[in-house]
């Protein structure tokens, strides 16, 4: 990791714990997306974890969410976080979006809080790969950070892989294209 990737993890995790907390609760945006008990989720760049937990809680015992981050420095802080809270329904992946270990329609919902912005270059793995782990019902989840609803739409739909299904005020969601 280089000493860029560090400095701007620290930057991110200063938002994400600090700033973020001030301001919004993180369940504002879980739910909006869909998070619901019982679900097997997937946390695309979960960072410091900010939402990790909480949407822990909501899927409770009987769900799991897959932590995602490529940076190892995100999920040695999350690892922290989980251990110390004693939440077993976490799992952390330390592996690139485009070819996750998860099996084949295993995921009933993805959610990319923070992050599309980075993916852009690389849209076209990523919805492959959202294809490959979603379940047949399974819904992706994008905070609107930086982009509008239709700069979101118009990069998702591209891919021919899903189809805009909602516009919340602060989340856009899709399904499969069938």
């Amino acid at each position: 990791m280089s000493f860029r990737e560090r400095i701007h993890f620290i930057g991110v995790s200063f938002m994400h714990e600090m700033i973020y907390g001030l301001f919004m609760k993180a369940e504002n945006l879980l739910l909006p997306a869909g998070v619901e008990k019982g679900q097997k989720i997937l946390e695309v760049g979960c960072g410091p974890g900010f939402y990790t937990i909480p949407a822990a809680k909501i899927v409770g015992e009987e769900g799991i969410v897959y932590a995602s981050d490529i940076n190892p420095f995100a999920i040695k802080r999350v690892e922290k976080k989980i251990s110390k809270k004693k939440i077993n329904n976490v799992k952390l992946l330390h592996e690139n979006v485009t070819e996750t270990s998860l099996l084949d329609d295993s995921i009933d919902l993805a959610f990319f809080f923070g992050v599309i912005h980075s993916l852009v270059k690389i849209i076209d793995d990523v919805m492959l790969e959202m294809d490959r782990i979603l379940t047949k019902d399974g819904i992706i989840a994008i905070q609107k950070s930086g982009k509008s609803a239709d700069d979101i739409t118009e990069l998702i739909e591209k891919t021919n892989k899903f189809k805009l299904i909602e516009n919340t005020k602060r989340v856009v969601k899709f399904s499969r294209r069938n």
